[in-house]
């Protein structure tokens, strides 16, 4: 597990090595997934130790977001003087993930030969 992590790690480093070698536009953390990307596919798929890591990380996700909300909370003055924008930008941006998300749904069940109505039967076979 810690050579999986420590993957994980030295591929943002990577990342943020490149961003700011050559002052591109992206962060760092961005470029090193997709660099992981790359390695998968690459490699041909998830190694099991960067699987179990990724499990982990992702039952603790609330844990990896209380630096962001305190963070927030330091700011709050600034936040509540500045409100309605940041009120557009939390619930434009909750709509445009939720209608991406509807889009790429039907797109695959379009793919699947299915429809949302019809709903999933996880024991059928694709």
């Amino acid at each position: 597990m810690i050579p999986a992590f420590a993957l994980l790690l030295v591929l943002q480093l990577v990342g943020e090595l490149l961003v700011q070698s050559l002052g591109l536009p992206l962060p760092g953390p961005l470029v090193g997934m997709l660099l992981l990307f790359g390695f998968f596919v690459w490699r041909g798929g998830v190694p099991p130790g960067v699987k179990q890591v990724a499990d982990v990380l992702l039952q603790n996700m609330m844990l990896l977001f209380i630096p962001a909300v305190a963070g927030v909370m330091m700011l709050f003055d600034r936040v509540a003087g500045e409100w309605l924008p940041f009120f557009a930008a939390c619930i434009g941006g909750a709509a445009i993930t939720l209608a991406v998300t509807g889009m790429v749904l039907q797109a695959l069940l379009r793919r699947r030969g299915g429809t949302a109505e019809e709903g999933t039967d996880e024991g059928a076979q694709p």
